[in-house]
């Protein structure tokens, strides 16, 4: 159980959902036991991680839906390609929440008698059709629209989606047959396994260790195996962001979350939050450090980005958990949670309200096509402000629907589980 908007007791809510939170601590795990944790007494619900979990998806349909590309803040944008802005922290906080979440729900699970098979086969299941959500999400709406050209021989393959359901599976597994120790060497190994790659093996036509778009292995390996189904806005033909070679590190994120999930089992209070914070001060410290040799890159998915943005989570996650579950401060925290008790629901709707917004078309005044997006955006938003200011508001406006859509399905208790 755990409490709602404005304190209000509410039962069930536990989206099953790899995003989701799970219990909280109580005595510390043994040192490096697989799953390990606590027994939850009781099994209580870490209202931090489910608000940052909240402000993550918040922060993503900020990002993306601006009521004109052509005029947005500089922190709204993805840096164009080494360095990072705030926008380039909100995927890998998806993963480490993914991680975190998983450790806290495997533990419960396993105490409620669970067998190690049984999560295995459910973490391939949830995997599956997160996945196969990624892929409804880069068709949709299927060619039904006049202004959407569907084929399937240029589909997407990669995507957000897509390498959560990737990321989740791989941590998961690794998660379930090791402890904190064992989840650290698998990270030091995959961001290692990935630079010793770039530096040593060339690419053919440019050699190794090349970190620009064209030229990089990872856009190799993206153009080779996944020709026609990259994505088509990439600094370069044939390379995507979610591409193959880069998930190796985006895996890191996950179990950089899973071991702070070991954390949230093994102390409470201040302590927790002074413990968070000091581990992500650690690993921002780190982070920048290997970005002087390895350039911070959330395209490439370098090592340095892996750990900085781990770090990061962890010092929000700090903040949100002093906040909330140290000082008692939850009203403000409401919406926020609200928002991510259905996650999978407000991801995959908010992408197709996003694409319908361009797709909608009518001829207007003297022929002229009007595109719904800038129906709205013009004649509501446009006349409020400057244009930057304007496209913010149309985008804040985008984030509240959602948040109200949320909402409804908590007041009817809807939450779907996966």
């Amino acid at each position: 159980m755990r409490r709602g908007a404005g304190g209000r007791e509410s039962a069930g809510l536990r989206p099953t959902f790899p995003l989701s939170a799970g219990g909280v601590r109580g005595n510390p795990p043994p040192p490096d036991a697989p799953c390990a944790g606590p027994r939850l007494n009781p099994p209580n619900r870490l209202t931090s991680l489910d608000a940052f979990r909240g402000a993550t998806i918040a922060g993503m349909l900020l990002v993306n839906n601006p009521g004109s590309w052509s005029h947005i803040y500089g922190p709204l944008q993805h840096a164009a390609w080494h360095g990072w802005t705030p926008t380039d922290m909100i995927f890998p906080f998806f993963l480490w929440i993914v991680g975190a979440a998983m450790v806290l729900s495997f533990a419960r699970r396993r105490e409620a008698g669970a067998a190690r098979a049984e999560l295995l086969r459910h973490v391939a299941a949830r995997a599956a059709i997160i996945f196969a959500l990624g892929l409804f999400l880069a068709a949709f709406p299927f060619g039904l629209l006049p202004a959407h050209d569907f084929s399937l021989a240029r589909l997407r393959i990669p995507g957000v989606l897509q390498r959560i359901g990737v990321c989740y599976l791989a941590a998961g597994a690794i998660a379930l047959h090791t402890g904190w120790r064992g989840q650290l060497a698998w990270t030091a190994g995959l961001l290692a396994a990935w630079w010793a790659a770039v530096r040593f093996v060339p690419v053919p036509g440019h050699g190794a260790g090349v970190l620009g778009a064209e030229g990089s292995l990872s856009w190799w390996i993206d153009s080779q195996l996944l020709a026609g189904h990259t994505w088509g806005g990439a600094p370069a033909a044939g390379f995507d962001p979610e591409g193959i070679f880069s998930t190796g590190p985006a895996i890191a994120s996950a179990l950089l979350g899973a071991v702070a999930g070991a954390m949230l089992r093994t102390w409470s209070g201040a302590a927790l939050s002074a413990r968070l914070a000091a581990g992500g001060a650690g690993l921002l410290a780190l982070g920048w450090l290997w970005g002087l040799v390895v350039p911070i890159n959330k395209n490439l998915w370098t090592p340095s980005y892996t750990v900085f943005m781990a770090g990061w989570a962890m010092v929000l996650l700090a903040g949100f958990h002093w906040l909330i579950d140290v000082r008692g401060r939850r009203a403000w925290a409401a919406p926020l949670v609200i928002c991510g008790t259905n996650a999978i629901v407000i991801f995959v709707l908010a992408g197709m309200v996003g694409r319908l917004l361009g797709l909608v078309r009518w001829a207007g005044a003297e022929g002229k096509t009007v595109v719904l997006k800038t129906w709205l955006y013009e004649g509501f938003f446009a006349p409020l402000a400057d244009p930057r200011n304007a496209s913010l508001l149309f985008a804040l406006a985008f984030v509240a629907a959602h948040v109200v859509v949320a909402w409804v399905m908590w007041r009817r208790k809807w939450f779907v589980k996966i």
